[in-house]
């Protein structure tokens, strides 16, 4: 019994948190100041778009239109800021000029600029049509607001509220009288009857959040959508990051190389070249064989240790197991790997060798990250490719919690595969397993 007591407490404070918690009282208060805002911005929008254009032949009707747009992205500003700050929901900066086109000059030319710049900038009249759609999506959240919280608050306190709580009813003498609320007839102002506006006040405490979560959905995505970058923004934004990030990898491998040839290879010839200059004058010396041989294998050594060095710096560019296709190089990693590795590999036509490239090393890098970090006792390796897409998938059973973003190495995966327009995705819930999958244009 005390068990069940204490889930029913656990229960019942879980749903006072979901009802009343910090989160939802800032959806509240969001979906209460939401309307009003939306509403002033509809007004003040349609009456400078009003006057504007008829005022458009003129001069004044063009600093009209474009003091309008200016106020709109203001708007728009504020929205943004509100439902990050209220809802938790992150709009990306739309980017545009913003009133920002024309320099920073005072002069004539630069105020025509700044006007020219905010009629033309996409990003301003797409504010614009925000201010005037956003009533339309505002008014479901006050609803829900009034719906789930006043009213359930209202019905909830009904037996202390009862004398608030009522109709005003009009007499055939013209005079007015109180009756308190009614159900099928039925007016509530006893004991065993209020416990029906009790019982939906509770049920509508209940479901408040989650009506309201729903009825703010259009008016979420309608600023995001509107609010945020267009689809030709972010398709820049994104090749602009894939840009840098492949400068900065190819710098990165430069400075590999660099480091690699300077501190190993080059070393070992720099010993390799002393080594026989001395067995050259051992030999002029006429010194005994044994030494001379001596000196021999130790230059033998350096040789073939440079060679072995310069053999893993070009496998770390490019490994020539590649050559023989995508199949063969998983084949030779799976083999190598310190975990058991099930292969599966379904691909038709021969990717590119970019793609074939970045494939293997994402699924060299994950393997390594599943025998290092995961501690897995058996990884999957299953690559296809159908529908224009190469999709790669390894799969361990180590003890998951890996993370985009969290300083691993699936932060510098995703910048390589992002470089060819392709996605990654993590799927590792704590306990495992951990289910990475790359997709990667396959033409």
């Amino acid at each position: 019994m005390p068990s069940l007591r204490s889930r029913l407490r656990s229960s019942l404070r879980a749903r006072a948190i979901a009802t009343f918690g910090r989160r939802a009282l800032a959806a509240v208060v969001y979906g209460v100041i939401a309307l009003p805002l939306a509403l002033v911005g509809f007004f003040v929008t349609l009456v400078g778009l009003a006057f504007g254009g008829a005022l458009s032949v003129t001069t004044l009707g063009l600093w009209l239109l474009a003091a309008t747009v200016r106020g709109a992205l203001a708007l728009g500003a504020l929205q943004r800021g509100l439902a990050r700050r209220l809802l938790g929901l992150e709009i990306e900066q739309p980017g545009g000029s913003g009133g920002e086109a024309g320099g920073t000059g005072v002069g004539p030319t630069a105020i025509l600029s700044w006007r020219r710049g905010i009629l033309l900038d996409r990003t301003g009249w797409r504010a614009v049509g925000c201010a005037l759609l956003t009533p339309f999506t505002a008014v479901f959240a006050y609803a829900a607001v009034v719906i789930g919280y006043v009213y359930g608050v209202l019905f909830t306190l009904h037996p202390l509220l009862k004398r608030w709580n009522y109709n005003t009813v009009h007499s055939t003498d013209g005079s007015t009288h109180p009756v308190s609320l009614e159900f099928f007839g039925y007016q509530l102002d006893s004991w065993p009857r209020w416990l029906i506006p009790f019982t939906a006040g509770l049920l509508l405490l209940a479901v408040a959040p989650l009506l309201l979560r729903y009825a703010l959905g259009p008016h979420r995505a309608l600023l995001t959508v509107l609010l945020g970058p267009d689809a030709a923004t972010r398709r820049i934004r994104t090749l602009e990051e894939t840009r840098a990030r492949a400068v900065d990898d190819a710098a990165q491998t430069l400075r590999r190389i660099e480091r690699d040839l300077h501190d190993g290879t080059q070393a070992r010839l720099v010993a390799l070249a002393m080594h026989l200059t001395l067995i050259r004058e051992l030999v002029t010396a006429g010194a005994e064989p044994d030494r001379v041989l001596t000196v021999v294998d130790t230059a033998q050594g350096n040789a073939t240790q440079a060679i072995t060095d310069l053999r893993h710096l070009v496998k770390g560019i490019h490994p020539p197991v590649l050559d023989e296709g995508l199949h063969a190089a998983l084949t030779t990693l799976a083999a190598d790997s310190a975990l058991p590795v099930t292969l599966t590999t379904d691909i038709g036509t021969r990717p590119t060798p970019a793609v074939e490239t970045i494939a293997y090393f994402c699924a060299a890098e994950l393997l390594a990250n599943a025998t290092k970090h995961a501690r897995a006792t058996a990884a999957a390796v299953d690559v296809t490719a159908r529908d224009g897409v190469l999709r790669l998938r390894v799969t361990d059973d180590g003890q998951g919690g890996a993370l985009i973003g969290a300083g691993s190495g699936l932060t510098g995966l995703l910048a390589r595969v992002r470089t060819v327009d392709g996605t990654l995705t993590c799927d590792s819930p704590p306990g495992g397993p951990t289910v990475v999958t790359v997709e990667l244009p396959h033409t």
